[in-house]
């Protein structure tokens, strides 16, 4: 048995009893422990919960290899993920926050006063988590296949056992401490290697600063090999698709339910600002590193792998090759492997680059921890979001509103191992790569809940009728260009990952159009449309500003 197999599985095995120990620790006992965490989060720490949250696979693993195979056209990744947080924090979290309920399901169905909305809602959070879901598992297939020298598929269903158990057990008071420590678990691996690199390359310790040097070299090398150049814009694309994945991500962004629900879990709407200023800052410590990440990969890979004799390949190649994730083909004969001979999936770049710059066993193995943490972390979110959408807002709040605090946990811990396993099933064949299948996710959102949410909290006109034209147009376009763009038909060439600006529009369109159509909400649902926009110490009644208990202001 190697001594890099040793060293990473025990890594990784430290950072699994670690998460499961807090999960344990902090069992929830109560649903409101169970779903928000009692709403006791500090928000510096509901900030690296929602780093842990949000990076999942997809930017863990995905987004360098995404970024070096696509270039310039990657970055939209990157613009369109952090963008989405700005929104996310200003536009509709404290508005959210403040309202005080569990859910985004149960908010939809509430502010339009519409148990059929709250159904819909319910359907959408599960079929979005659900689809993300899929992209976590494959990746944490990739990190245990790897580890293992086994299969993607058995190490998918490794993941399933995992997450099952820890996100069942603890729910979201369990699994927000688990996230803190697998937010920084994630960082850290995350950070060494690209730091290592960037010291062994350039001699500066300072990733961010020196790869800019890099990025010219990379493109000497591409127009001597005369691929297209790394930097290049609109190589792989059209312009309207980068805007259209851009604005798909940052709307899907503010509209993920997992994502908002982690708002709920802090006491007041102050918290909840902080929390996404807090969230931002981790967040782009990934998200700066990810193009610097991606860069050296790139150099290292075109100096030290191609124009290397095939019988002389480093000993790492081969354990990639069996993971089927990476092929090396003498292709023209000559014994010697090329750069467009080297066929490397975008899901290998983070996991495989350590190997290839040399840093040593114990980096290898945090990175394999890492990315571990990033799909877990996800994993967990995703499976509270979709056993409260079954739990809380199906059988609670519409079948069964008599049943008693100890049944409602039973049915959430089912829900999540069967929609865990179910998961796992599906991404032993995912159908496309980690970022592209979580970009379908972030298209659901946009055409469904961004635009639900955007107009119940700032249009107080906006009645039930409309919510729910809106969300079954918005999923009905967005699954449709999907399924579209897939077998060959687009628009403007935007393809299945930008599907997001189509099913947005039409949502808002709809939502519009047909709550001016049919009657306005009654007087009271209006008040506390307005009351949302103010912070906690005033509301809004009777057309004037209160501010503690006494009138300020007339609206």
């Amino acid at each position: 048995m190697d001594t890099q197999f040793i060293v990473s599985t025990s890594i990784i095995l430290l950072t699994f009893a670690l998460y499961i120990g807090i999960a344990v620790y902090n069992k929830a006992k109560a649903t409101s422990d169970f779903y928000v965490a009692g709403r006791g989060v500090p928000p510096i720490f509901n900030g690296m919960a929602i780093g842990a949250d949000w990076m999942s696979a997809a930017s863990f693993i995905g987004l360098a290899g995404t970024v070096m195979i696509l270039g310039y056209d990657g970055l939209a990744y990157i613009m369109g993920w952090t963008g989405g947080y700005l929104l996310l924090t200003f536009l509709l979290a404290p508005q959210l926050r403040k309202y005080g309920r569990y859910t985004v399901p149960e908010f939809i169905g509430d502010r339009y006063n519409s148990h059929t909305a709250r159904v819909i809602a319910a359907i959408c959070t599960i079929i979005i988590s659900f689809t993300y879901s899929i992209g976590q598992l494959s990746g944490s297939g990739v990190v245990i296949g790897r580890l293992f020298e086994i299969d993607a598929k058995v190490g998918t269903m490794i993941g399933v056992v995992l997450i099952a158990f820890y996100a069942a057990f603890g729910g979201m008071k369990g699994i927000t401490w688990t996230q803190v420590a697998q937010y920084i678990v994630l960082i850290v691996a995350y950070l060494i290697p690209v730091i290592f690199m960037s010291l062994q390359i350039t001699g500066n310790p300072a990733p961010w600063i020196s790869y800019g040097e890099l990025v010219g070299k990379i493109g000497e090398l591409d127009r001597e090999l005369g691929v297209s150049e790394y930097f290049a814009p609109f190589t792989n694309g059209t312009k309207w698709q980068f805007m259209a994945l851009m604005f798909t991500l940052m709307a899907g962004t503010a509209g993920l339910p997992h994502v908002i629900v982690r708002f709920y879990t802090v006491s007041t709407m102050k918290a909840a600002r902080w929390s996404g200023a807090w969230a931002l800052l981790f967040i782009g410590l990934l998200y700066l590193s990810a193009p610097a990440y991606a860069a050296f990969s790139r150099f290292i890979l075109m100096t030290k792998v191609a124009g290397s004799k095939i019988s002389d390949l480093p000993a790492w190649t081969a354990s990639w090759v069996d993971t089927g994730k990476l092929q090396v083909a003498d292709a023209n004969g000559d014994g010697i492997l090329q750069w467009k001979e080297i066929i490397i999936s975008n899901d290998i770049v983070v996991m495989a680059t350590p190997e290839i710059a040399n840093l040593g066993v114990v980096v290898i193995g945090l990175v394999a921890a890492g990315a571990m943490a990033a799909a877990l972390s996800t994993a967990g979110g995703l499976m509270i979001a979709i056993s409260s959408s079954f739990a809380h807002d199906i059988y609670y709040r519409v079948f069964k509103p008599n049943a008693t605090e100890r049944n409602r946990l039973a049915v959430a811990r089912w829900s999540i191992v069967v929609a865990t396993v179910l998961a796992g099933v599906v991404a032993l064949n995912p159908p496309g790569v980690i970022t592209q299948i979580v970009a379908w996710a972030f298209a659901l959102a946009s055409g469904t809940f961004f635009p639900a949410l955007l107009l119940g909290v700032w249009w107080k006109r906006s009645n039930a009728q409309g919510v729910i034209a809106g969300m079954l147009v918005g999923l009905a376009v967005t699954l449709t260009y999907i399924f579209l763009a897939r077998s060959g038909v687009t628009l403007f060439g935007i393809i299945d990952t930008g599907a997001g600006v189509f099913g947005a529009a039409s949502a808002a369109i709809a939502n519009i159009v047909v709550s001016l159509m049919t009657k306005a909400p009654s007087q009271k649902i209006q008040e506390e449309v307005m009351d949302l926009r103010y912070p906690e110490q005033m509301t809004f009644k009777d057309g004037e500003v209160w501010v503690d208990d006494e009138v300020n202001f007339k609206g």
